[in-house]
C-alpha cells in the first residue's frame, strides 16, 4: 500500500508578468518518502514551492498541503529556502530562539543546534556566514517546529562535503521519522542518493519520473535529466 500524499498538484498553470512559468504541473509527494523535484535553472522549482506555501496562488489546477489548502497547514510545514536577505543582521542563536516561540512544542535548541554542527556560528551574525554555513542555520529554522512535510530548496548549495553528508544524515532521518520531504536540487549523486521517487520538469511540467531504481535502470540519473530537460543544469 501507497504512502499518503503530504503534498499534490494537479494541473497547476502560473504566470508572471505574462511569461508562462507552469503549464499544467503535476507531481506529489508522499509521507514518509524524500521526493526530489529536478530540473534546470528557471524550469519553475522555486515557482512551484511558492505555490505550496501559498506565496503564489496558480491561475488553474490544485496544490494540497497536508490535505488542505497551502497555507491552512503552515505551522506543520517547514520550508528551508536557498536565501533569507531578511535575516542578515540577526544572530542565528536570536533568529533561532525567536522561530521555536513561533510553535507551541519546537525542538529543543540546543540538541538542535549541535546535531546539525552550528555551534560556531550561532553568535555571528548571519550576513558574515558563508553561503554553506547560512543554509545550515535555514535548515534548523526550518526543522524547528517539528513539520511534517519539509520544503528544502537546494538544502546543501555551498556547503563543504562534511556539512554536505551531515545534511544528508539530517534528511535521511527526518524520513525514518515519517516527515514527508520535498527536495530541489542540482546535484544528481544528492538526488540519487536520498530520493524515493523523483520528478523532474523543464519548461514549467513535468517531463519523466520514478524511483531512482526505475530511472537509472540503464544510466545515470545525471544523463536522464540531459535527456529530458532542455536547459543547462
Amino acid at each position: 500500500m501507497s504512502p499518503p500524499h503530504a503534498l499534490e498538484l494537479r494541473g497547476v498553470t502560473l504566470s508572471l508578468g505574462g511569461h508562462r512559468v507552469l503549464t499544467a504541473l503535476s507531481f506529489a509527494a508522499a509521507a514518509g518518502e524524500i521526493t526530489a523535484l529536478l530540473g534546470p535553472n528557471g524550469a519553475g522549482k522555486t515557482t512551484a514551492i511558492r505555490c505550496i506555501t501559498g506565496l503564489l496562488t496558480p491561475d488553474a489546477g490544485r496544490v494540497r498541503v497536508l490535505g488542505g489548502e497551502p497555507g491552512a497547514a503552515n505551522s506543520r510545514v517547514g520550508l528551508m529556502p536557498q536565501s533569507v536577505g531578511a535575516w542578515s543582521a540577526v544572530r542565528p542563536r536570536e533568529l533561532l530562539r525567536y522561530l521555536a516561540s513561533l510553535y507551541r512544542d519546537p525542538v529543543p535548541l540546543d540538541p538542535l543546534i549541535e546535531s546539525l554542527a552550528i555551534g560556531p556560528l550561532v553568535n555571528r551574525p548571519y550576513r558574515r556566514l558563508s553561503g554553506g554555513e547560512q543554509q545550515a542555520v535555514n535548515l534548523a529554522g526550518a526543522l524547528i517546529g517539528r513539520p511534517e512535510l519539509v520544503l528544502l530548496d537546494e538544502p546543501t548549495a555551498g556547503m563543504d562535503p562534511r556539512a554536505r553528508r551531515r545534511t544528508w544524515d539530517v534528511i535521511a532521518e527526518l524520513r525514518a521519522d515519517g516527515v514527508g520531504v520535498l527536495l530541489t536540487t542540482h546535484d544528481m549523486d544528492e538526488a540519487a542518493r536520498l530520493a524515493d521517487r523523483v520528478w523532474i520538469m523543464d519548461a514549467g511540467r513535468v517531463t519523466v519520473s520514478g524511483t531512482v531504481a526505475e530511472l537509472t535502470a540503464d544510466s545515470s540519473l545525471e544523463d536522464v535529466f540531459l535527456r529530458h530537460t532542455g536547459g543547462a543544469a
